[in-house]
């Protein structure tokens, strides 16, 4: 199905369009963490209602705004949204897809959960099969369609506290502030300790930091 929609004409421009198009319920997925190579992959799945009673004040893509107001907005979409669900494949999933399958599949749970059921979804930059219902994919979508942005945000703000509550138990690694991300400060302190047993082995800047001596069995499955 082809949705024809100008990238001026607004963030809630596609639904608008589904809807008139005879799609009530219009669903939009996001994913956290991907690039990150500690902790869960973690998707969102959002409906929001149809005019303007499912605006959210400060609505964007989770990338573009600070932590107190992806917190302002994801309250926001906790008490809007007609539903919402979030799921986390953790790593030792995520090695053994591969990330982009992990991908692909963090997302349709994600969809798969809602209720009520979508009749369309949007999805960021990768098309997902098996949903049962039509969908599209959108580069981007996340800067262009209102509920992806939404999902983005569920999914920033549930890995974030999914991170710091790693910290507590994990300090060494100082996840509080790089969330699992590939920094300077990640993999000095990684070079340091060496991975824990939520990191990653299928990116090669951890597997390196793996003592030689001590045969790690997650390193053989992969």
């Amino acid at each position: 199905m082809a949705v024809l929609v100008s990238r001026k004409a607004g963030i809630y421009a596609y639904e608008a369009s589904l809807r008139r198009a005879g799609f009530d319920l219009i669903a939009g997925a996001d994913e956290a963490g991907r690039g990150a190579c500690a902790g869960p992959l973690v998707a969102g799945a959002v409906i929001l209602r149809p005019g303007r009673s499912g605006e959210i004040p400060g609505l964007a893509d989770s990338k573009l705004l600070t932590a107190n107001q992806r917190e302002r907005v994801y309250d926001q979409i906790m008490e809007r949204a007609v539903a919402w669900s979030v799921v986390a494949v953790e790593s030792g999933e995520c090695d053994a897809l591969g990330m982009h399958q992990a991908n692909l599949a963090a997302l349709r749970r994600a969809l798969m959960r809602l209720q009520p059921v979508a009749a369309f979804a949007l999805t960021d930059g990768f098309s997902v099969d098996g949903l049962g219902v039509p969908n599209l994919a959108i580069w981007k979508g996340d800067r262009v369609a209102a509920c992806v942005a939404a999902a983005s945000v569920v999914a920033k703000v549930t890995r974030d506290r999914i991170m710091t509550g790693w910290h507590d138990e994990l300090p060494a690694y100082a996840f509080d502030i790089h969330k699992g991300y590939c920094t300077p400060l990640h993999q000095e302190r990684l070079d340091e300790h060496g991975p824990s047993h939520i990191h990653r082995l299928c990116f090669e800047n951890v597997r390196r930091t793996l003592d030689p001596r001590v045969p790690d069995a997650r390193v053989a499955s992969l």
